[in-house]
């Protein structure tokens, strides 16, 4: 079993990336790791030492000029030292960026980063991959600090008017992507010490706005999943819902009542895919599982069920009420595992849908108790 560290594992990188891994976990173990271990050494050199591979993300990415520099050297100076020391030599991954390119102090001071790294590894007759990464982005990313993308989506999601200060063409890679070639290097797929990976898109600010203020019109305020057109623009919504607040759900379409019955509008897609219903009986739990790709909408038809959910590497669980006698719908996000649990007398008949169709040798279904 490969063991995995991963510098900066609380930060959006790293949250993707260790959940990426623990669903690799007959492969892999990430070893825990705290930011405060860069302020124990005693700490850093025993999380050093259990490592087969260490990955290095932990860096800064926004403030004084002369902070980010000094904090990303001081990282890596550190991780250095400690290797030294205790005379280990990990395969180092390290989290480089296209602002390498930039005179800019966080450009700087990956340049840095990766001169260090590469002198210890030569020194040390040790192996160091430098991830050379366009800017990233993706669910759960932290406004103002990340990416425009996170910034945007959080603004939109808020009912705020996102403002462009500069319409740039930015390379984007998607986080998801991200972590996939992160566990490639992990699993030796690159020999060379420099590699640049590949954009997922590139896109201008104001083009990534106007997409994102498409979302928010047909899914946010109409319910209405939009047109997707591809990989790029599936990997934006899911990162646009991931910034809607868990009250937005559940949402209740309009019932059409007479004397034959009712109906309700639950789905409406501009893009396809597919939709089915179980029936589950009285205290029956169905689920206990995520996806990392696919869009998946809930909605209990007949009888009473609670919804669960829980973001993986996290303990909150949120809880729907639904009953059929009010119908209701709720969309699960990517990276949360769920499940619904009949807790009526009688049958609960629900209805599913999914922006995919199933596919038995990519079910993009992984298992987890909420």
């Amino acid at each position: 079993m490969l063991k995995v560290g991963i510098t900066g594992q609380s930060g959006f990188i790293g949250y993707h990336l260790t959940q990426y891994l623990r669903l690799h976990g007959d492969e892999v173990e990430v070893v825990p790791f705290d930011a405060a271990y860069f302020e124990n050494p005693n700490q850093l050199e025993e999380f050093v030492r259990q490592c087969d591979t260490i990955v290095h993300l932990a860096a800064m990415n926004r403030g004084p000029d002369d902070e980010i520099y000094v904090t990303n050297v001081r990282l890596v100076h550190e991780l250095i030292e400690v290797l030294e020391k205790t005379e280990s030599s990990p395969h180092i991954i390290f989290s480089s960026s296209i602002q390498e390119e930039r005179d800019n102090a966080y450009g700087r001071s990956k340049r840095e980063g990766v001169r260090l790294l590469a002198a210890w590894a030569e020194q040390n007759n040790a192996r160091c991959t430098c991830l050379v990464i366009p800017n990233v982005f993706g669910p759960f990313g932290r406004p103002f600090y990340n990416s425009v993308v996170a910034t945007f989506c959080h603004q939109l999601t808020r009912g705020q008017e996102p403002e462009i200060k500069v319409d740039a063409s930015l390379p984007l890679i998607y986080v998801q992507d991200l972590v996939r070639e992160i566990f490639r290097a992990i699993n030796g797929a690159y020999d060379l010490p420099v590699v640049s990976l590949e954009a997922t898109a590139e896109r201008k600010v104001s083009e990534i706005l106007a997409r994102l203020c498409e979302f928010k019109e047909w899914y946010l305020d109409r319910h209405i999943i939009p047109d997707l057109n591809g990989p790029f623009d599936t990997a934006l919504f899911n990162t646009f819902r991931s910034f809607i607040e868990p009250d937005h759900f559940p949402v209740y379409p309009e019932v059409h009542a007479d004397d034959r019955g009712y109906l309700a509008e639950v789905l409406k897609d501009l893009s396809g895919g597919q939709v089915f219903f179980s029936v589950t009986k009285p205290g029956i739990t169905r689920g206990n599982h995520l996806h990392i790709r696919k869009i998946e909408r809930f909605c209990v038809i007949q009888g009473e069920a609670v919804i669960r959910l829980r973001r993986i590497g996290t303990d909150q669980i949120i809880e729907y009420h639904v009953q059929g006698s009010r119908p209701s719908f709720v969309d699960i996000p990517i990276d949360y595992t769920h499940n619904i649990t009949n807790v009526g007398a009688t049958d609960v008949l629900t209805l599913f849908w999914t922006n995919e169709l199933f596919d038995p040798t990519d079910p993009d279904t992984f298992y987890e108790a909420v």
